[in-house]
């Protein structure tokens, strides 16, 4: 009897898993949730309540999970951040192909020439 694993084909897409089937990104940023969001917690829930505590705490703790969980085409959170921010912010926006039209350039120094011409003309006919 043969056993038939399925093995996929592009092999840069697994991770090596640590520790409770997650990456070391993973359990780093879970960490530090864990490290900001319980001590927030213990220390605000006498003061505001379970319940606002534990939603304040929820909400510190997301952008660690965001962190930890989100990629987009093989780049992790920050990464990603980082291209829109270059993207948006950093970059110029749209650039306008500008042509020089050298014809029309011709024609305003043309047009220029005779507008200098007539001026000396009628300065001549003054003096």
């Amino acid at each position: 009897m043969a056993i038939s694993v399925s093995v996929p084909k592009d092999l840069s897409g697994i991770k090596t898993k640590v520790a409770l089937n997650l990456t070391k990104r993973q359990l780093i940023c879970f960490g530090g949730a864990a490290v900001v969001g319980i001590p927030f917690y213990i220390f605000t829930k006498d003061v505001i309540g379970t319940q606002a505590a534990a939603l304040i705490m929820v909400a510190i703790m997301l952008p660690f999970f965001f962190l930890a969980m989100y990629e987009k085409d093989g780049f992790p959170a920050e990464k990603v951040v980082y291209f829109m921010i270059r993207q948006k912010i950093l970059t110029p926006g749209i650039r306008p192909y500008k042509s020089e039209n050298l014809h029309k350039q011709l024609e305003e120094r043309e047009k220029l020439k005779k507008e200098v011409a007539y001026l000396e003309r009628k300065a001549r006919q003054k003096q």
